[in-house]
């Protein structure tokens, strides 16, 4: 029986990623990589050359003397969490078959729960909003399945009346 290509896909180790993202500052690059791939460029007025302000972390316009940082306008924007934290959580959660809970979060990454479960519900959002702009294209697998409660005297199978009816799609 052949393997199935998606489910041995190669993933990345939590090594891996520590090397990876496991400094402040390298969240910091990689943010600013993925932030402005062709070099800094001013919000205000498009200008490509600026002067960093290491102390504060910020990035200053030489044209008009504008101040941003890297995560200015992101979910990552008035968090008092390390990027390392955000960094992680995200890491854990694409990583995880079937998700994990605010509260395995909190434990993994060592912060509070009610952190936590508002880092999870931004990435949620965040992912909602980039999965609802995509369109599926080519192989699309779907899987119906009923949910139910209790076990009940009765009929069985699909034709139960107590049975709820539920699809998820994989593409």
């Amino acid at each position: 029986m052949a393997k199935n290509k998606i489910q041995f896909q190669k993933g990345m180790s939590i090594p891996d990623f520590m090397n990876l993202y496991g400094t402040e500052e390298k969240c910091r690059s990689a943010l600013f990589r993925f932030r402005w791939p062709n070099g800094f460029m001013c919000p205000k007025c498009g200008n490509k050359t600026y002067c960093e302000i290491k102390a504060r972390n910020v990035f200053q316009c030489h044209r008009c003397h504008f101040q941003t940082t890297v995560t200015a306008g992101t979910i990552f924007h008035s968090s008092n969490l390390p990027l390392t934290k955000w960094f992680l959580a995200m890491f854990l959660m694409t990583q995880s078959k079937n998700g994990i809970s605010a509260l395995e979060l909190s434990r993994h990454i060592g912060a509070s729960y009610n952190a936590t479960w508002r880092v999870k519900h931004k990435l949620m959002q965040v992912m909602l909003e980039l999965g609802s702009t995509k369109k599926l294209a080519g192989r699309n697998e779907i899987e119906v399945s009923y949910l139910c409660g209790k076990r009940a005297p009765g009929k069985r199978g699909r034709g139960a009346k107590s049975k709820t009816p539920f699809g998820a799609a994989l593409g």
